[in-house]
């Protein structure tokens, strides 16, 4: 494989003992560079291979819906490995600990890992990196092109990012060999993990049941991508800001918790040669949108604050602070879907309701949070708060960055000045009515709910 996939975040003699995948963002067995990259050391070593999954039993504001879906996902993890004689280990507790517990106990060999540009995945394989004598790597199995390839510094916009991903796409954009049957066998026992044991001993707000519409792990991401391409992708380009056609490829949950591999999917949409302009907009928004964000929460150290906003917003914002809002809610009126406004209600009832928004949804969603909130950081704490609650692809990227461009102008430009506002893009009730038809949304929600 390309070791420009590849990062070193310790240095150190191989062990003698075997090689270990610590998986954490890429929750697949196929399609996954750094279980490959892995088991190309192990097989180079004449080593066992194993696979980790370290569970935090409180994640940032995950709840049961998503423990859920992501444990439902690694039980399938589990059985997959098996069948190429890979052994996996659910670990449970403090992630840093339990790797550094179960590396110790083992005499790992090598860790490898995979990559998250968010901050708390960073400071567990930092807090790992310092007290590791052995190598560590962490394998980019999330991009098509490496994060730390792509661009060396945080861009700005959409228009300064692709051209990058564009030169390089050649380079990484191939298809994905196939995890082998591993030759040597793991020495200690094996035990089956009790995922019903693990389900209770998760330490997560449980009122927010998990989704029965959306069946997790990597065959249902398949089907789901194989649905999208037969009967939606054709008229992407044309509907995809529509709420009420149904074109959206409700992918978004598994390439989250990297059920799918996001190359595997742009792989699989290039083969359509009938629907270029679809399926250049779809690859837009799953390959530029997406690395993008990474790309933003991988050199922006505070992507989750009013300080990760671009000069010219900050600025703007602050100069109409003291602006009269026509409406103010707290908290329990944003949750309980208890505005004024009957579109903003409805998405977040589907949001409450399904565990997912519409894009375009999502931004009118979060802009109009910055209207009716007396601060930015105000705004900001009660969409994340929100988001990271309800959506299933929650803590993500991806949301972190959509909510710093709606409320914080990031990879935008200014626009015309406005109350409460300032120059950051302003979306409307009326505006909404000329993309799409309100109130046949409004009422397909109710329906749901």
């Amino acid at each position: 494989m390309d070791l420009q996939r590849v990062r070193t975040l310790r240095e150190g003699t191989p062990g003698h003992g075997p090689i270990v995948y610590w998986m954490s963002r890429n929750q697949r067995v196929s399609d996954n560079w750094a279980l490959l990259y892995a088991q190309e050391l192990a097989r180079a070593k004449r080593a066992p291979l194993a696979v980790v999954f370290a569970l935090s039993p409180r994640f940032l504001d995950a709840t049961l819906r998503q423990y859920d879906f992501m444990l439902g996902g690694l039980e399938r993890v589990e059985r997959s490995l098996a069948r190429y004689r890979i052994p996996f280990f659910l670990l449970t507790g403090s992630p840093e600990e339990e790797v550094l517990s179960f590396v110790a106990t083992h005499s790992v060999g090598i860790l490898v890992t995979d990559f998250s540009p968010l901050r708390v995945h960073r400071v567990w394989k930092e807090a790992v990196a310092k007290r590791l004598s052995v190598p560590f790597y962490e394998v980019d199995a999330h991009n098509v092109v490496p994060c730390w390839i792509a661009s060396d510094k945080r861009e700005y916009t959409a228009g300064t990012i692709r051209p990058k991903l564009h030169r390089f796409l050649p380079t990484f954009f191939e298809e994905i060999p196939k995890v082998a049957q591993h030759p040597v066998p793991w020495k200690a026992e094996v035990k089956p993990t009790d995922w019903s044991h693990v389900r209770r001993r998760l330490d997560v707000d449980t009122t927010l049941r998990p989704v029965d519409w959306l069946v997790p792990g990597e065959e249902a991401a398949c089907n789901m991508l194989q649905q999208f391409r037969e009967q939606k992708l054709n008229a992407y380009d044309t509907g995809r800001n529509d709420p009420t056609e149904p074109v959206h490829s409700n992918l978004s949950p598994y390439l989250h918790f990297g059920q799918i591999a996001p190359q595997r999917v742009a792989l699989e949409v290039m083969k359509d040669t009938r629907h270029v302009c679809a399926r250049d907009a779809f690859l837009e928004e799953l390959i530029v949108r997406r690395e993008l964000a990474d790309n933003f929460c991988f050199h922006t150290g505070s992507y989750d604050s009013v300080d990760a906003f671009p000069a010219w917003a900050r600025m703007s914002l602050d100069l109409h602070r003291g602006d009269r809002r026509e409406y103010t809610y707290p908290l329990t009126h944003f949750e309980g879907a208890r505005t004024h406004d009957p579109l903003w209600n409805a998405v977040q009832m589907e949001m409450t309701v399904a565990g997912t928004m519409h894009g375009y949804l999502r931004m009118y969603w979060a802009k109009k949070i910055l209207e009716w909130t007396t601060t930015p950081e105000d705004a900001l704490r009660i969409a994340i708060y929100l988001n990271d609650k309800y959506q299933l692809d929650g803590q993500d990227p991806n949301g972190y960055t959509g909510i710093a461009w709606s409320i914080g102008g990031v990879h935008d430009r200014a626009w015309g000045e406005r109350k409460v506002f300032g120059k950051i893009r302003y979306m409307s009730y009326e505006g909404c009515k000329r993309k799409f038809d309100v109130e046949r949304y409004i009422a397909n929600i109710r329906r749901m709910c």
